[in-house]
Parts: structure tokens; C-alpha cells; sequence
């Protein structure tokens, strides 16, 4: 599982970095070093434009999605804090994003993620969970997989009306290796730079080519280091949420 990531790069370096070629000032966010679901969240995605045809070139875009994966057909957006998160093993098939999978990718960039693993504190014998950052050894850039859907609100008639139409998006997981597999079973898969435009194209939909396209982060080459439980509330975002604590030894 992926619940909580850090995404501090300015729009300005995420535009070079994806060449992205469309990317609206008013769109930008504030750097998060602890973002969580139903967080606003930078993507990376392909569409064509709409007013020029279905076979006009695709643009790249940088935009600002919500974090948890509304299904078109669902009755109630609520239903995206429970799916913040895809499993490669199924995403190709499960109701909920298969048709995304399809047609919708998108890159969600990254600094590192959290995950936590339970440890037992030898002076009071009680077991609570560490937080780790996990993040490329060598600083670079995650281009984290993930899927967006467009959700439809019944209550408002005007289709033209931006306040209509609800933008997610879910990060795709699959079992953790490496640094991350020490910490926590699971981990996000991402793309290097190389598969971007493969996995970006809203025209390729051969769910095992694009399976092939994903990857372990920073190719397994990662690294992880206990950080302060001050990251478990959504309240606390901060640089100093990265710096490095001695944890409680394992019993």
C-alpha cells in the first residue's frame, strides 16, 4: 500500500523534467512532504484535444488531480478514499479500473513515499508503528504509475461548468523488494524516463505490453530511514518530517 507521499518539486522543474507542454500557473500546488488521500496532487497525462478531433496530436499536460479514484459510475465520490490505491495483479480487470487502465494512465511525481512497519519500544514493551521514507538513493525524481478517471455530478446540469466534473487519480502497487520490502509487503511501481511515452498514450490499451512498462522504484536502488510518527497526522507538512530519528529496537 501506498498512503502517504512527499511531492515538493516546483511546477516549473516538473514541466522540464516530463516535458510536459501544458501547464496552467493558476494550477500550481504547495509543496506537500506529507501528502494523503483526497489531497490534491500533481499528474502527469496525455489527452487529445478535444476541440480539434479525436486524431489531433495528444498534449501533455501537468495538472492537478485528487488523490483517490472516483469510478465514473459511482453514486458517491466518497468512494475514492477507499481507493487510493490499484494492484497491478488486477488492475486490468477490476471493475473499478480497468477501463482507466485502459485509457487513462497518468505519472504521479514523487520525492519518496511512507510506509510503516509495527516495532516493539524495549522500554515500555509496547508495539506501535514506525514510520520510514523510502526514496531514490540517488535523489531523482519518482514518476510514480498511476490511473485517472473523470466523475460525473448528477447535480449539476451544465456540462460546461467546471464544478461538474471531478478529476482522479489512483497509484498502482504491487509487492515490495528491496529497501521497501524490509518495511512494509507492498510498494508503488513507476516508469523510467524511457516508458513515459508509451505508458502515457491514450491509444495503446494491451494490458500486458503496458504491464511490462512498469518497474520498481529508482529501480530497486532505494533507500529508507526512520522518521519521526509526527508524519501519522495529516495536520503536520514539513521538511523537518524527513529528517532521520533512532527507532525503538525490534524485541
Amino acid at each position: 500500500m501506498c498512503g502517504r507521499y512527499v511531492s515538493t518539486r516546483s511546477p516549473q522543474d516538473l514541466v522540464r523534467l516530463f516535458d510536459v507542454t501544458e501547464w496552467h500557473p493558476e494550477e500550481t500546488l504547495a509543496p506537500s512532504w506529507n501528502v494523503a488521500p483526497t489531497d490534491e496532487v500533481y499528474a502527469v497525462l496525455e489527452r487529445p484535444p478535444r476541440e480539434k478531433g479525436p486524431d489531433a496530436p495528444v498534449r501533455r499536460e501537468l495538472r492537478p488531480l485528487r488523490w483517490g479514484l472516483v469510478p465514473s459510475w459511482a453514486r458517491d465520490p466518497k468512494i475514492g478514499s477507499r481507493l487510493i490505491n490499484a494492484r497491478m495483479e488486477t488492475v486490468h480487470d477490476k471493475p473499478a479500473y480497468r477501463r482507466a487502465f485502459a485509457r487513462r494512465r497518468c505519472l504521479l511525481p514523487a520525492d519518496g513515499f511512507y510506509e510503516w512497519t509495527p516495532l516493539k519500544d524495549p522500554a515500555t514493551g509496547k508495539t506501535r508503528k514506525q514510520p520510514y521514507f523510502i526514496h531514490p538513493a540517488d535523489g531523482q525524481v519518482l514518476a510514480l504509475a498511476g490511473l485517472y478517471e473523470y466523475w460525473r455530478d448528477p447535480e449539476i446540469r451544465n456540462d460546461d461548468d467546471p464544478a461538474a466534473w471531478l478529476m482522479t487519480c489512483t497509484v498502482i502497487t504491487t509487492e515490495a523488494t528491496d529497501a521497501a520490502g524490509r518495511v512494509h509487503p507492498r510498494m508503488p511501481l513507476a516508469l523510467t524516463p524511457d516508458h513515459y511515452e508509451a505508458w502515457l498514450d491514450p491509444h495503446r490499451d494491451d494490458p500486458e505490453t503496458l504491464r511490462t512498462l512498469l518497474t520498481q522504484p529508482a529501480n530497486g536502488d532505494l533507500a529508507a530511514r526512520p522518521v519521526s510518527t509526527a508524519v501519522n497526522s495529516v495536520q503536520n507538512n514539513g521538511p523537518e518530517l524527513l529528517d532521520e530519528v533512532v527507532p525503538p529496537r525490534k524485541s
